[in-house]
């Protein structure tokens, strides 16, 4: 293997190891004149694979240092570069950008930057943006070694790091004045790790999730089978949730074309019944059961061992029920702690009601419910619109991105247990 295939493979591996953290989350970095903002054109593109939603706020320095028209290519967004550009505060303003971010990235920090940000000036946009927001603010500073040893830099960083501002670095090494020491700007993967850690919601660090997803395919004969239209969407993005929050997760899914999320153990079953072997496998070990498969309550009694010709006549379909997989958990004894059992209930009437009986009925904690003949959400959309059913009643949640219902659904799992 070539060093370059060696640099290619931990560059992939940190991307797909950021991305539930980073996936879909909105970064604002902030670019400073030095000569490291060159680096931040691989910072960008890093965080931006890694599925982060990327705005660039630039100095004026920075602008002789890097083209904005590179760092806009690369996030596909305007870049900022003034307070008093007309059409960017017509479009985007710098209170609706300090808003939007959910973490506020400066690389390179120079010494003149982390000054006036310990002073609290908002004389430029990057400060001022800083200033507004309210997101976590991670620095990766930049510069000389003595400019970096100085008392008043020293002074600086301390005040904004008892402030609760984060730090990537600085490293030692060459720097481009010649001097060999502190001051080199943390190389792109090393902040990415560092805008991990600042995002990563970890509430479920060190839990067991297992969860469930997709339809199951119950066989006619060798070429047919029964099945639904789920498509696994809101299982998967209920396992992408939990690995996000730090969770170890295992998916066992049903036929569907998704790929798994990044951090996720997938396990392929087709079967009911494969579905049940594969849960019940798993589910000592379990801090969560998450079933959001859409499992078939009934199959073909006879499994034809041939492909079905046709006669003209019409034929006879015999059906048995599948094992309530959900039913036998909440009933199950446990070698240790019974796990907090999330069940799905797609229903067409009566959502509510349906839901509550569902859940006292199957010992279920938790029942996320919704109308499947609602046109805007459900099987196939990206959208879902449902009522979180517990013992404390209901909780009716707005139309939705499913990856959003996934963390309403996580948020109220971590509320029952405690």
């Amino acid at each position: 293997m070539s060093a370059t295939t060696d640099v290619t493979a931990i560059v992939e591996q940190a991307v797909q190891r950021a991305r539930p953290a980073l996936q879909g989350r909105k970064v604002v970095l902030g670019v400073a004149g030095g000569i490291a903002a060159y680096k931040a054109a691989e910072l960008v593109r890093l965080l931006v694979r890694a599925g982060a939603q990327v705005r660039v706020v630039m100095t004026k320095a920075a602008t002789e240092f890097i083209g904005p028209l590179t760092l806009q290519s690369l996030s596909s967004r305007p870049v900022v570069q003034t307070l008093f550009d007309l059409h960017q505060e017509a479009t985007i303003g710098h209170i609706d950008l300090a808003d939007w971010a959910e973490l506020f990235v400066v690389a390179p920090a120079t010494a003149d930057v982390i000054a006036r940000l310990a002073q609290g000036l908002a004389d430029d946009v990057l400060t001022t943006v800083a200033l507004a927001s309210r997101a976590p603010l991670l620095l990766a500073p930049s510069m000389n070694v003595n400019m970096w040893n100085h008392a008043a830099t020293r002074a600086n960083v301390g005040t904004l790091l008892a402030r609760g501002v984060l730090s990537a670095g600085p490293g030692a090494g060459e720097l481009a004045c010649g001097w060999v020491g502190d001051g080199r700007m943390a190389e792109p993967l090393d902040i990415l790790a560092a805008a991990v850690d600042a995002l990563g919601v970890r509430s479920l660090a060190g839990r067991e999730v297992l969860v469930t997803a997709g339809p199951t395919h119950e066989p006619l004969d060798p070429v047919r089978y029964i099945g639904n239209r789920s498509t696994g969407k809101m299982g998967y993005a209920v396992a992408a949730e939990a690995a996000r929050r730090g969770a170890s997760v295992v998916l066992i899914s049903g036929p569907t074309s998704l790929a798994a999320p990044p951090g996720v153990t997938r396990v392929d079953v087709t079967t009911a019944a494969q579905l049940r072997d594969a849960v019940l496998a798993r589910c000592d070990a379990a801090d969560v059961v998450v079933m959001a498969a859409a499992v078939a309550d009934e199959r073909p009694a006879v499994v034809a061992p041939q492909k079905l010709k046709k006669n003209g006549a019409p034929r006879p379909l015999v059906l048995e029920a599948t094992v309530d997989v959900l039913a036998e958990l909440g009933s199950r004894t446990y070698p240790a702690r019974r796990p907090t059992l999330v069940g799905f209930a797609a229903e067409t009437e009566r959502v509510v009601e349906h839901a509550e009986g569902k859940r006292a009925k199957k010992h279920a904690d938790l029942v996320v419910a919704n109308d499947v003949s609602a046109t805007d959400a459900g099987f196939g959309s990206d959208d879902n619109r449902v009522v979180l059913v517990s013992a404390a009643g209901a909780d009716t949640l707005p139309l939705m991105t499913k990856a959003q219902v996934a963390a309403r659904i996580w948020d109220a799992v971590e509320r029952l247990r405690g």
